[in-house]
């Protein structure tokens, strides 16, 4: 059994060196599984016991137990967005009190932290890791074992990074993306117009019936962010491809979004509209978050909560009614781009708000 620790911010750092120096872009299931390898060995050599990999079509995903009766699922994931090559383009730094390369924020700090937070216990029994491949695109392979894993738990701690100015993240939105495929039929743009169906035409009216669904005054969004149609500039288009990215606040909503999608109709005689996708990720509700910030902020006074547009895993713990909170992770900004960091000096005192948080739900 490995004795605790203090948590010194030199040695996490050099964990997330090693797993920034990894690439794991989503899909990539050799990087990935590299990756998952550096987390396990990181697991092992900061909290002992075995660091299990766990085989899914996407990669593999990461599961670690205490031992003893389960009581809090510490949550995360390895894959990142950013393609092969990113890492010679920003290697990993730390300069002005700022870690950068890529996934620092999102998500590889959080995940470090957990770890180190976890190192600080003497007793670790009760407390499971979960560190996933697929959450950057959609959690597919990973959404049963999740699921599975937060009920047994009760209680899910998620290490996603923080909102802005360290905020705890204790509410989320459903989200999901739409793909509308329009068929028509070509025909000579100049010579035979009206012999086409003109599939473009179609996708603006669907674009047009699609954007009036949003309701932004109870917090729907639905935003068409890629259209494609046609293939010659003398040629009726024969077919368009419309994606929505939609963000709903309650499960009402969520219902009233997909079964309009499911309604959508034609407005051309001869056009046919076909629907995939939906809503993956239902919505957090603050309600599910509000035991666990309370506790918080018991351990650090002051820390503030937000809710986002953003999911996350915690999206299907908190759907199954288990109390989660999200947002743990690192201090910092810029997800997903180029300018991504992370704050230095916050580092031990997320790790040891971990501590207290586990420590607390083990006694619970």
């Amino acid at each position: 059994m490995h004795k605790a620790v203090e948590v010194s911010v030199d040695a996490m750092l050099a964990d997330l060196r090693t797993l920034v120096e990894i690439e794991s872009p989503s899909r990539d299931v050799d990087a990935l599984r590299a990756s998952a390898k550096a987390v396990a060995a990181i697991i092992e050599n900061r909290l002992g016991g075995r660091a299990v990999l766990v085989e899914s079509e996407a990669g593999p995903h990461v599961r670690w137990s205490g031992g003893g009766d389960p009581k809090v699922l510490l949550l995360g994931h390895h894959d990142t967005v950013f393609p092969l090559g990113t890492l010679e383009r920003r290697p990993f730094r730390v300069e002005d009190g700022h870690a950068t390369g890529p996934g620092v924020f999102d998500m590889l700090g959080g995940l470090v932290q957990a770890v180190h937070g976890l190192a600080a216990l003497d007793d670790r029994s009760g407390a499971e890791l979960l560190v996933t491949a697929d959450e950057e695109v959609g959690s597919r392979s990973s959404r049963a074992l999740i699921e599975e894993r937060a009920l047994a738990c009760g209680a899910v701690l998620v290490f996603e990074g923080a909102a802005d100015g360290g905020a705890l993240k204790t509410g989320r939105k459903g989200c999901g993306t739409f793909q509308v495929v329009i068929k028509g039929r070509a025909s000579h743009a100049g010579l035979e117009p009206a012999a086409g169906v003109n599939a473009l035409v179609e996708a603006a009216h669907q674009v047009l019936d699609i954007a009036a669904l949003a309701r932004p005054w109870i917090g729907t969004t639905v935003t068409p962010t890629v259209a494609s149609a046609g293939t010659l500039d003398n040629v009726v288009p024969a077919e368009a491809t419309v994606i929505v990215d939609v963000r709903v606040e309650s499960a009402d909503e969520k219902e009233r979004i997909e079964s309009a999608f499911a309604a959508l109709a034609p407005h051309l005689d001869e056009a046919q509209v076909t629907v995939t996708g939906g809503i993956g990720r239902p919505p957090m509700p603050e309600s599910a978050s509000a035991g666990l910030f309370a506790l918080a902020r018991r351990l650090l006074p002051g820390i503030e909560a937000t809710a986002v547009g953003g999911g996350s895993d915690g999206n299907f713990t908190a759907a199954l009614g288990v109390p989660t909170l999200d947002g743990l992770g690192a201090v910092g900004g810029g997800a997903h781009a180029d300018h991504e960091y992370l704050v230095v000096d916050t580092m031990a005192e997320r790790a040891h708000l971990v501590t207290g948080l586990v420590k607390a739900l083990q006694e619970a």
